[in-house]
């Protein structure tokens, strides 16, 4: 008798580097819809939110390839957390330039007075479309950014819980990794 498939989302670190990696491509679908159906350009730190998820879907697609590898799965599921907590710090920093808490990069715009005419026209022509600064979207006061806190540190949760029950029921020599 098979167990339950919720159950093996813990358990078996492939079908958890694939759930996660599901999840992550509906993220960045969802980015992408924003940005090419609603016509919500990214800033700098939008775009630099979205690389843990393909980092997390490139691990996902690993750990699928090379499921006989034992011990493999689980230690690529924290990486993949990790990578997920570095998501949701960028977010998180993403939020506070939103919020005007502290300033975004250099990259976000508004950045110092050029010395010439030749550094301010290149000063133009590098600047950013969309701002950091500034809050494109919202839903009940929350940005998408402020989301993608949330959905990041929910996904790391998910892929450190199943790195952990995976480590510990998995029958193999720890010592021979």
């Amino acid at each position: 008798m098979t167990k339950p498939f919720l159950s093996r989302a813990f358990e078996e670190p492939r079908i958890a580097a694939l759930l996660l990696a599901l999840a992550s491509a509906g993220v960045l679908l969802s980015a992408l819809f924003f940005q090419f159906v609603l016509n919500y350009q990214p800033c700098v730190l939008c775009i630099m939110q979205r690389w843990p998820y393909v980092a997390v879907m490139v691990l996902g697609l690993v750990t699928w390839l090379f499921r006989r590898w034992k011990g493999l799965g689980d230690a690529l599921l924290v990486v993949s957390g990790l990578a997920l907590l570095a998501g949701a710090g960028i977010a998180a920093y993403h939020v506070g330039v939103e919020q005007h808490w502290w300033a975004g990069t250099s990259s976000c715009g508004g950045s110092a007075a050029a010395n010439s005419l030749e550094a301010l026209r290149a000063q133009v022509l590098a600047a950013p479309v969309t701002r950091c600064d500034e809050v494109a979207w919202s839903l009940f006061g929350i940005s998408m950014a402020g989301y993608n806190v949330a959905i990041s540190l929910a996904l790391a949760a998910y892929a450190f819980a199943a790195a952990r029950i995976a480590y510990t029921r998995t029958p193999v020599s720890r010592t021979a990794l």
